[in-house]
């Protein structure tokens, strides 16, 4: 699915995108769909299909936004599941069926599925490792082999497109670890997702187990990195992963680990003609860990500003472009989990969360939005909020939320 990149491409291309996962396989699309005709190139390390280390798990919000991309039914062959679980270790389990069902799918399924369906529409799959990116006259130079007129960066967790863009690197208190594996899924989770919460080390920290359909189960552990220090070994999450979801680890291959940016809600995409987009700008949710809804969403929205920009004949407005367009589509669900991390400093506080979500469902319904999407603060879960943390407790999250955002 690849061709190899040889001599430089006569003459720079529109837009070039750093990265074949879902935000950059989006952001070809959303290019692609804004200006059909654009040149676009998508560079990635490695050959489709792929595996690559995840949760699997795929919010029906997802699908919603690869419709507007034009590539609706994209993984409708796999099973859906409508009930999510939530518990807390040694607290009360919030149970519902979700109001659409999500899906679990393989990333070297999901993710070869989108590369092709971009390639479809015209762009150009090159395998290629990028290690430098740097301003050139009229563009954005990728090593010396590729010239663009507008560039994304959706290299994931250590991008180098963000270092180019001249942010720092991904703050370690704001990263999680996480440890995923497939297993025989555990009798009883067959047609439900699992997340257990736990409030020891490392807090927000969860184990999680994830059906596929075919008998098997994506099962795992994330928790944040120390301030300091090397994080959990691999045995020591493999431990965490039985004694929050015993058994559901049993027979389990194909593990590996990778590292989750956490939104702070207040990554800044800069002007210019560089973009970010996923990971790559540290969109991954803070609570849950999902990260494909925001990776796809951003990557779509950094397309769509990079074809408009370039076709016009001012790639140097892209970045602001891409900035509006994402605040406006997300900064609203960036600032509400900001809050709610800051609420959940106490893990109590999620525990009594999760107990009014399992007796009401408008607030099981507002915590799968939240959690796996773009969802906000409802006024039933603000309700909630102020009961366990109190009015005062509540505003001053949210005032230091908003002041942390006007200061990044």
């Amino acid at each position: 699915m690849t061709d190899p990149l040889g001599e430089p491409l006569l003459g720079p291309v529109d837009v070039a995108v750093v990265g074949a996962g879902p935000a950059g396989a989006a952001a070809a699309l959303g290019v692609l769909r804004a200006w059909p005709d654009a040149r676009v190139v998508l560079l990635d390390r490695a050959g489709f299909p792929r595996d690559k280390t995840c949760g699997d798990g795929i919010a029906p919000h997802v699908g919603d936004v690869l419709e507007r991309l034009g590539v609706p039914e994209l993984y409708d062959d796999h099973e859906p599941v409508h009930v999510l679980r939530l518990g807390f270790l040694g607290g009360t389990d919030a149970v519902g069926r979700m109001r659409r069902p999500a899906r679990v799918v393989p990333r070297e399924v999901f993710d070869a599925r989108l590369v092709e369906a971009a390639v479809g529409r015209g762009a150009r799959l090159v395998r290629h490792r990028v290690r430098r990116v740097g301003p050139v006259p009229g563009g954005v130079d990728v090593d010396g082999v590729l010239q663009c007129r507008v560039l994304v960066g959706a290299d994931g967790a250590h991008s180098v497109v963000r270092t180019a863009a001249g942010l720092a690197p991904h703050r370690r208190d704001r990263t999680a670890i996480a440890l995923r594996g497939y297993a025989p899924v555990s009798p009883g989770r067959e047609h439900e997702q699992v997340i257990a919460f736990t409030d020891d080390a490392g807090w927000p920290a969860y184990a999680w187990s994830f059906p596929v359909g075919d008998g098997t189960a994506n099962v795992g552990y994330g928790e944040l990195l120390p301030a300091v220090g090397p994080g959990p070994s691999k045995a020591r999450m493999l431990e965490r992963v039985d004694e929050l979801l015993p058994g559901s680890a049993d027979g389990g291959t194909r593990w590996a680990a990778h590292h989750l940016p956490l939104s702070s809600g207040r990554g800044r995409q800069p002007d210019g003609r560089i973009l970010l987009a996923g990971d790559a700008l540290g969109l991954v949710n803070p609570l849950t860990g999902e990260g494909i809804h925001a990776a796809v969403r951003s990557g779509a929205l950094a397309g769509l500003a990079a074809a408009r920009a370039a076709r016009r004949g001012t790639p140097d407005v892209a970045g602001a472009t891409y900035r509006r367009a994402l605040r406006a589509a997300m900064g609203t669900h960036l600032l509400h989990m900001d809050v709610v991390t800051r609420l959940a400093v106490d893990p109590r506080t999620v525990a009594a969360g999760l107990d009014v979500a399992g007796r009401d469902p408008r607030v099981f319904d507002a915590f799968v939005d939240m959690g796996l999407a773009d969802g906000g603060l409802t006024p039933h879960v603000l309700t909630g909020l102020v009961r366990r943390a109190g009015a005062d407790g509540l505003a001053k999250a949210l005032l230091a939320a908003v002041r942390g955002r006007r200061a990044a």
